[in-house]
């Protein structure tokens, strides 16, 4: 018993790890949320599949076996017990009852057998007299006793429950792995070339499956997902997604979302339509679908490209489809675009104290470059500008592995709230024939009417200007260190990062003249504005990638996550459940209760007689529970037959 209910402590304590810690999640979620290390710790205990793992069904099926065991064991004696009235019980036992009372009487015997057996009906009691060799007559009674079949109860609940469990569990399937007959898929292919080892058949007993059917398409397959792959499940029928709706409240956050899905099958005259929801699914021949969650189902998507690797500003266009690939660029610095996820609304919240309301900031796209040689970095993109401190940036963020934060690159925007203000601004900065215009008028502003010193001046620009095109503040940084003793350096710094402010004025300026756009006004707006676009140039040479794509159009599809479920064990799990909660009732709600009145009649000897003995009753009381509520019961009893009895 110990043992058994050590087992059931680490079952339960499972099914909260299996509650808390979110099931069958690919791999790469749990290292970048738990570490390699304890990734690798809680794999070994298979705790990203509690309810499938190994020792779970052993567990189960020991205590299937057991408690069957214990049921066969005890049943016949608690149904004896339950069915006894115990009505053979000889004076002196009862006498040695802890709660027992004698009343002693004058009266007709048989009228005080009908006077007791109406008491105890009146009491709910059950009762049945036996008529001893002596005359003496027992009324042996009984309530509560059902309570006796709680324990039944909740022992065939749990073996119904854990049965259940077992039957949900899969056990064939482990078995079938253990001999080889079926492997886990690994490899990222296509349904199609998934080999029938790797396949389960549409008579599969039970299975949790996922299947995400884009707008107007159709599948009759689903993925079981396995440890660290997937088993493809075959359906007895067809589903087609005819349309995906979903609501969003004025954050932009989803409301509500449902599937018009259509059955096709062989047994049915015509195709099965029905509209499923979040918490309303279609079961048909018991399999239950459910609407699980949404994503996209190949939405198109238009880029502008920006790259990054020439002075002047050059673009192209490129055009893509989520969950494929494209390539962007040429030669050496030709990469391949991997289309991973893109998001129609996106709800951030962006006050600087995190305190305000989360707002729809637009679309966004995920994507990968990957080089010639395999390697590749990650970018989120989005499309529309974002207020920041009250000033729209354009947003794209970088990390080189799925463990790092993204780094952000803040592109600011112009009057039109478009990137190409800035692309001229960083076209001017690093076109080296544009240093000495912007150095002289430089010079023209210093006090010093010194042609010498003017000349070495621009000089300086052209140096700054060319250092910074070099590397962006890093490279200007590397160069003070180097040149500068370290007592000067601060000064030095500030002095050419004025220089650069003012540099970038004229810089920004020469880019709208030559784009027939009105000349900037210094002022600190201005000013703000050439900081952050200095700061964005900057950070451009830590981008990653020689280009810029920049999302400009899509068409977006959607696409409807569907869970399906064949669950044999559902129906035993209930039925196991409504079980228990009637066994726990009847332990700990309904009392047991024995009364023995012994009837003893009284002596045939002469009234003058002086050992005559006057006619008595005996009563004794027992309770499966001797508490409070029965020291109560045994005294109100005691009482209520006193007063019968006078």
């Amino acid at each position: 018993m110990r043992f058994a209910v050590s087992m059931l402590t680490v079952l339960g304590i499972a099914s909260i790890i299996g509650t808390v810690l979110k099931q069958n999640e690919p791999y790469e979620n749990y290292i970048i949320k738990f570490g390699q290390f304890w990734f690798e710790a809680f794999e070994k205990l298979g705790l990203y599949d509690v309810y499938h793992a190994a020792w779970f069904l052993v567990i189960l099926l020991f205590l299937v076996i057991s408690t069957s065991l214990c049921i066969y064991r005890n049943s016949p004696l608690m149904v004896r017990e339950w069915k006894t009235f115990k009505e053979h019980a000889a004076e002196k036992s009862l006498r040695a009852f802890s709660h027992q009372a004698t009343f002693n009487l004058q009266h007709d015997f048989a009228d005080i057998q009908a006077k007791l057996a109406h008491y105890l009906a009146s009491q709910g009691f059950k009762f049945k007299l036996n008529t001893q060799q002596n005359g003496d007559v027992l009324i042996a009674a009984k309530a509560g006793t059902h309570q006796r079949l709680g324990y039944i109860f909740t022992h065939v609940a749990m073996v119904v429950i854990f049965f259940g469990g077992l039957l949900d569990g899969n056990l064939p399937l482990k078995v079938q792995e253990l001999l080889g007959q079926k492997k886990i898929e690994t490899l990222d292919i296509p349904e199609s070339q998934v080999p029938a080892i790797s396949r389960l058949t549409a008579g599969n007993a039970s299975f949790r499956a996922n299947m995400t059917l884009p707008e107007g398409v159709s599948d009759n397959v689903a993925f079981v997902r396995v440890r660290d792959g997937y088993l493809v499940q075959e359906l007895p029928f067809r589903i087609a997604l005819k349309d995906f709706r979903i609501e969003h409240y004025a954050t932009g956050q989803p409301k509500s979302f449902e599937s018009d899905i259509v059955i096709t099958d062989s047994d049915l005259k015509q195709p099965l339509t029905k509209t499923i929801s979040v918490n309303h699914p279609l079961i048909y021949k018991g399999i239950a679908i459910y609407q699980s969650d949404f994503q996209d189902g190949g939405s198109a998507v238009n880029f502008k490209v920006w790259d990054l690797t020439k002075s002047n500003i050059q673009t192209s266009t490129l055009d893509g489809e989520i969950f494929k690939k494209g390539m962007v660029g040429e030669g050496g610095n030709q990469l391949t675009v991997e289309f991973n996820e893109f998001r129609k609304f996106n709800i951030i919240n962006l006050s600087p104290d995190g305190k305000g309301k989360p707002r729809n900031v637009g679309p966004n796209i995920t994507y990968k470059l990957r080089d010639a040689t395999g390697q590749a970095r990650e970018y989120v993109t989005y499309m529309q500008p974002m207020q920041l401190d009250g000033k729209p940036y354009f947003i794209s963020g970088m990390r080189e592995t799925v463990q790092e934060d993204f780094k952000y690159l803040r592109i600011p925007a112009d009057d039109d709230f478009e990137m190409d203000g800035f692309m001229r601004f960083r076209a001017a900065m690093l076109d080296n024939q544009q240093y000495p215009v912007i150095a002289k008028k430089l010079a023209a502003n210093t006090l010093t009417k010194d042609s010498q010193l003017q000349a070495q001046f621009e000089q300086s620009v052209i140096q700054l200007l060319t250092t910074f095109a070099q590397g962006g503040y890093t490279n200007v940084a590397r160069v003070i260190e180097k040149a500068v003793p370290e007592a000067e350096r601060e000064k030095a710094a500030g002095a050419y990062i004025k220089m650069l402010n003012t540099a970038a004025f004229e810089a920004y300026n020469l880019s709208l003249i030559k784009a027939n756009k009105p000349a900037l006004v210094f002022n600190d707006a201005t000013q703000a504005l050439l900081q952050d676009s200095l700061n964005a140039l900057s950070d451009t040479f830590f981008y990653g990638t020689p280009y810029y794509l920049q999302l400009v159009d899509f068409n977006h599809v959607e696409a409807s996550g569907l869970q399906l479920t064949k669950s044999p064990g559902q129906k035993w799990v209930y039925l196991g459940s409504v079980l228990l909660v009637i066994g726990i009732f009847a332990m700990f709600y309904i009392r047991e209760r024995r009364i023995w009145l012994l009837v003893k009649k009284e002596s045939d000897q002469p009234n003058d007689k002086p050992n005559k003995k006057p006619s008595e009753v005996l009563f004794a009381m027992s309770s499966n529970r001797k508490n409070l509520d029965f020291e109560q019961d045994f005294e109100r009893t005691k009482s209520q037959l006193s007063q019968l009895l006078a």
